[in-house]
């Protein structure tokens, strides 16, 4: 995520998370840019369908997307 952010020529395109839901037991994908990450924070924050505020940790992120395209999965 940190080369996203960085790395300009990299960064262009369209970015998603696919993180493991734990209520809905599957992956639900996000884009980039609906996200907030608070700098070293081991988490980021979505809202959910509720428009709740959800804290997420990064241990479970399965993949990321870039212009709807896996380039990482774990």
């Amino acid at each position: 995520m940190s080369r996203i952010k960085w790395d300009a020529e990299f960064g262009k395109g369209t970015f998603a998370l696919g993180y493991f839901d734990r209520i809905a037991h599957k992956e639900r994908i996000v884009t980039f840019t609906s996200i907030s990450m608070d700098p070293g924070a081991r988490s980021f924050c979505v809202h959910d369908d509720d428009g709740v505020t959800v804290h997420i940790p990064l241990h479970r992120v399965r993949s990321v997307y870039k212009d709807g395209v896996p380039i990482w999965r774990r």
